[in-house]
């Protein structure tokens, strides 16, 4: 049976190393407490350490590629193996530039498939393997395909309760989305867990040009300025945008090409619009915010509005530890044994929707 939150929230606490505010009907509190690693003492080194100090195994996937609506399509990767057509189900949104390659999405599809769950990870728009057939991308307020692929799920599943996990861009679009749909999901979603969002845009685009952050920048303009310049190639409607070439700021290159590509006047319209921090007063089902104070891609007074905006919201636990850095959350006193808590964290949360779900 799904769970519709309609209970008070406890009052709001202070932000710690280990801040949980109940949900009810959604899961308890986390029996394995989350104690940030003493070796990685700064928000980068927790940050950088989840991409190239973390050795996580791809897990057996296939992917199916699915026609959209409007003439287009969307890649799925879904976790190989025979799951009954009841088995719970996650499907994954990832962060900017993410994909199967990304060390959280293989953490929770190993993480699905040690508790027996199906997962699919839908690829957004221009991150499969080959360029879309029309103009327009993907950016962090488009809800409109992960919606469009969650009732494909539910129709072709209309048995299995399906939990929703977003991180990163793809947790702002999760949390938009959840917002956007109030209470007309279907109530086969049990739940949804959203990591280290960006919750104001505008904000979050400031703060990673700021200091080492450019060198976050950088290494996201060197994905997304090739594909941009090819998309501009491929369709001449596209000729008359200004050359993306020589930006040097994601601000610029949502200015140059986000923006006007997806129907906004600039930067600073698609991030008011996209922003997913006005949609969180309106989710009505559980749902984990999971960040981290420290977050290098936020400024930590956007969690206090976060805070503010969820404290009416029954459905919406809100955990902000002092340090995890973005998309992190690496635990342990060891530094060649450790333990990560984001996506068992995200598990847990979801599990007791997804295994007591009763249709």
């Amino acid at each position: 049976m799904t769970t519709y939150c309609a209970l008070p929230m406890p009052a709001s606490t202070p932000l710690t190393a280990s801040t949980t505010s109940a949900v009810p009907g959604a899961a308890p509190p986390p029996t394995r407490p989350y104690r940030a690693a003493w070796w990685l003492p700064d928000p980068h080194s927790a940050t950088i350490w989840g991409r190239v100090g973390r050795r996580e195994p791809p897990a057996p996937t296939h992917i199916e590629r699915w026609d959209t609506p409007d003439g287009d399509f969307v890649d799925l990767v879904r976790l190989a193996g025979a799951r009954g057509a009841q088995s719970p189900r996650l499907l994954l949104l990832h962060g900017l530039e993410g994909g199967v390659h990304s060390h959280y999405v293989r953490a929770l599809f190993r993480e699905a498939r040690s508790r027996g769950w199906a997962a699919d990870l839908l690829l957004f728009r221009s991150c499969g393997s080959e360029p879309n057939r029309l103009p327009r991308s993907y950016h962090s307020g488009e809800t409109g395909d992960a919606r469009w692929v969650l009732d494909q799920l539910t129709s072709r599943y209309p048995s299995a309760p399906i939990g929703l996990v977003g991180v990163s861009l793809g947790g702002n679009v999760l949390c938009k989305l959840l917002g956007e749909e109030r209470g007309r999901l279907s109530p086969q979603v049990t739940g949804a867990v959203a990591i280290s969002v960006p919750f104001d845009l505008a904000r979050a685009s400031r703060r990673i040009g700021q200091g080492f952050g450019v060198l976050y920048e950088h290494a996201f303009l060197r994905s997304l300025i090739p594909k941009a310049q090819a998309k501009v190639r491929r369709h001449p409607e596209l000729r008359h945008l200004q050359p993306v070439s020589r930006i040097r700021t994601l601000w610029d290159f949502d200015d140059a090409f986000t923006a006007p590509v997806h129907g906004f006047a600039d930067a600073a319209d698609y991030y008011a619009r996209s922003s997913s921090l006005p949609y969180l007063s309106h989710i009505a089902r559980p749902t984990l915010l999971l960040s981290a104070v420290d977050d290098p891609f936020l400024p930590a007074d956007v969690l206090d509005e976060v805070r503010e905006a969820v404290a009416a919201t029954p459905c919406v636990e809100a955990e902000f530890p002092v340090r995890g850095g973005h998309v992190g959350f690496t635990a342990g006193g060891r530094p060649w044994a450790p333990w990560y808590y984001a996506e068992w964290r995200a598990a847990e949360f979801l599990r007791p929707g997804l295994e007591g779900w009763v249709r």
